[in-house]
C-alpha cells in the first residue's frame, strides 16, 4: 500500500473552512519498454556510447530515473504505472528473461503494471518469477487464470492504492489475442476487454472508490472502444500499438489526452522514448474536472543517474562479447518500422524474408513468409553489429519448413492482410512470392489476388491445388498470428532450424554492404 499526503496548503485550505477540495494526480507512465534499459538510437536501435555523448540518444533507464524523480518533486500527488510490454526486445531480455526488469521497476518505484502480451513470451513461468521479484500489483482483468497454478493468487484483476489520502481504482487489461501472440499455455483464457473492465469498474465503485484509471495493453482503438462503451472509467492508460499521442507534434497519432465519452486515454509510443506525465484534476465526486499533460521526450536534455548507468554496464558485462561484434555492413538505413511493415512492404521484411529462403532454397523451399510483428527495430547505415541485428529479431525463433498447398498460402495471406487497419503484426512480409491486396475488400473476404510464385527466371500464378514447400519462423508455423492453417503435424515440417538472427546475419555478411530495397513484391489496389 502506498500513501501519500496533501500539501499543507490544500490542508489549510480544508481547515478554512472549504467544503469540498479539488484532488490532483499526475499520472506518470510507460509502455511497450521492450528491454530497452540503454539508450537507443532514432531507429529504436542500440545507440553507442559516441553517439550518446553526441546527443543523439534518447531513453535508457538511466535517464528514466532522472525524469520520474524530477516529475515527482513537482507533482502534488503522482503515481506511475506501466502499459505493459516490459519483457523481450533486447539481449538483456534474452540473457536474463524478467529479472532486469523487476530491478528496475521497483528501482523506479512503479505502483502497478498491467500484463503484456510480450510478458507471455516464455509461458507463465517466466511471468511468475517476474510477478514474485516485483514489489507492485501485476494486473490483467480479461483472462481466466484458474487453472494456472503457476498464476492463480498472483495476478489481480484490479487493485486499490492509496495516495494523498485518496483510494485510486487500478485495473488491468491484456490483448484479447495474446494466445494467437505469445505463448500462455493452454491454461489461461482471455476474454473480451468491455465487459471484464465493467465487472471491475462495478465492483470497485460498490467499494467506495471514484477514481478509476484502467492499465491496457490492447491498442489505442480498444481504448477508445473501451470508453465508449464501459461506464465509470476516469483514464485509460495505454498500450501494445506503440501509438504516440502529443498536441504539439505533427507525427501524432491524436491528442494527449484522447477523450472519448469524458476519458482521458494516453499512450507514450515505446522503448523508453518518451515518458507520459498527465495532470488530473478530479472534483470531491471523482469526475475528472481538468486532464492536460504531455509525453516527455528523453533526449539528452535529461541527465542520466549515475548509479543506473553503472549497474547496466555492470548488467552489460555478459552481452557485451556478443553484440559489439561486426557481422556486416549497410550501404543504407535498413527501415524497420512497425508502422510501415506492418502495413506494406518495407526493406526489413525484404532483408528478413530473402534471408530465409535463400538458407533453405536448396532444399526445393519455395516461398517465404515472415510476421511484421516478428521486426522490432530498423538498422542505420554503416557497420552492423550482431547486437543490431538481435535488436531487430530478439525472439530466438527458428526457421520452421513445411508442406501447404496453394490455397493454404493463399488463405494466410489472407490472414496476414486482415487487420492492416489495426496496423497488426501478421502482415506478411514475403520472399519468392508476390500478391495483391485490396483494402475496400472486407478482411478474409477476398482481399488477396494476383499471387504468383517465383518459378525458374519468372514468376507463374499460384496453383491452389500443388503442395509447395515454404519457410516461416517457428512461431508463425505454429499458428501464431492467427497463421492457424500452418499448425498440425500432418505437414512434413521441421520447427528446429538455425536461429533466425544468425540466419540474418548471415545473409548479411554475403551480400555485403547490403543494398536495402523494395521491388513492388506486395502491391495495394
Amino acid at each position: 500500500m502506498q500513501t501519500r499526503f496533501l500539501t499543507s496548503v490544500a490542508v489549510l485550505g480544508l481547515t478554512a473552512g472549504v467544503a469540498t477540495a479539488d484532488y490532483k494526480l499526475t499520472i506518470l507512465h510507460t509502455n511497450d519498454f521492450h528491454s530497452r534499459f540503454e539508450p537507443i538510437n532514432k531507429y529504436d536501435s542500440g545507440c553507442g556510447a559516441e553517439d550518446n555523448a553526441e546527443g543523439k540518444c534518447f531513453g535508457g533507464s538511466a535517464r528514466l530515473v532522472t525524469a520520474v524523480n524530477e516529475a515527482r518533486e513537482r507533482a502534488e500527488n503522482s503515481i506511475l504505472v506501466d502499459g505493459g510490454d516490459q519483457f523481450q526486445g533486447s539481449l538483456f531480455y534474452t540473457y536474463y528473461k524478467g529479472k532486469v526488469a523487476a530491478e528496475f521497476m521497483n528501482k523506479l518505484g512503479y505502483d502497478a503494471m498491467t500484463v503484456g502480451n510480450h510478458e507471455f513470451d516464455d509461458g507463465p513461468e517466466v511471468l511468475r518469477g517476474f510477478i514474485d521479484s516485483v514489489d507492485f500489483p501485476v494486473l490483467m482483468s480479461n483472462a481466466d487464470i484458474r487453472d494456472e497454478e503457476l498464476l492463480t493468487d498472483h495476478i489481480k484483476k484490479s487493485t486499490v492504492i492509496e495516495v494523498g489520502g485518496e483510494k485510486i481504482g487500478l485495473i488491468g487489461l491484456t490483448p484479447i489475442d495474446t494466445d494467437e501472440l505469445a505463448s500462455p499455455g493452454p491454461n489461461v483464457t482471455f476474454s473480451d476487454p468491455v465487459p471484464a473492465v465493467q465487472a471491475e469498474v462495478d465492483k470497485l465503485t460498490g467499494e467506495g472508490v471514484n477514481k478509476i484509471i484502467v492499465l491496457s495493453h490492447s491498442g489505442y482503438g480498444v481504448d477508445q472502444r473501451v470508453a465508449q462503451e464501459a461506464n465509470g472509467v476516469d483514464v485509460i492508460v495505454g498500450g501494445h500499438s506503440n501509438t504516440y499521442l502529443s498536441n504539439v507534434s505533427e507525427k501524432a497519432a491524436g491528442p494527449y489526452p484522447t477523450v472519448v465519452n469524458g476519458v482521458q486515454i494516453v499512450q507514450a509510443y515505446a522503448y523508453g522514448k518518451f515518458l507520459g506525465e498527465l495532470n488530473v484534476t478530479f472534483d470531491d465526486d471523482g469526475k475528472v474536472l481538468e486532464a492536460v499533460g504531455e509525453p516527455l521526450i528523453m533526449d539528452n536534455a535529461v541527465t542520466e543517474d549515475q548509479a543506473a548507468l553503472d549497474r547496466i554496464a555492470e548488467l552489460a558485462v555478459p552481452l557485451d562479447e556478443i553484440r559489439s561484434k561486426v557481422v556486416a555492413n549497410a550501404a543504407d538505413a535498413i527501415e524497420g518500422d512497425r508502422a510501415m511493415c506492418r502495413v506494406q512492404e518495407c526493406p526489413m521484411g525484404n532483408l528478413v524474408a530473402d534471408a530465409m529462403l535463400a538458407r533453405v532454397a536448396e532444399q526445393g523451399v519455395q516461398i517465404a513468409i515472415a510476421n511484421s510483428g516478428g521486426l522490432r527495430a530498423s538498422i542505420d547505415p554503416g557497420d552492423v553489429t550482431m547486437g543490431e541485428v538481435l535488436t531487430v529479431l530478439p525472439f530466438q525463433n527458428t526457421l520452421s519448413t513445411f508442406e501447404i498447398n496453394g490455397q493454404g498460402v493463399i488463405d494466410a495471406l489472407e490472414n496476414g492482410v486482415s487487420q492492416v487497419e489495426e496496423v497488426k503484426g501478421r502482415f506478411p512480409q514475403v520472399a519468392g512470392l508476390s500478391f495483391a491486396w485490396d483494402p475496400s475488400v472486407a478482411p478474409n473476404e477476398g482481399r488477396i489476388s494476383d499471387v504468383m510464385v517465383a518459378e525458374g527466371d519468372g514468376f507463374v500464378p499460384i496453383d491452389p491445388n500443388k503442395t509447395y514447400l515454404v519457410v516461416t519462423n517457428n512461431y508463425v508455423r505454429n499458428g501464431g498470428d492467427g497463421y492457424k492453417m500452418f499448425e498440425g503435424d500432418d505437414k512434413n515440417a521441421y520447427d528446429f532450424g538455425p536461429d533466425l538472427a544468425d540466419v540474418t546475419a548471415e545473409y548479411l555478411a554475403e551480400n555485403a554492404p547490403y543494398q536495402p530495397y523494395v521491388d513492388g513484391r506486395i502491391k495495394q489496389k
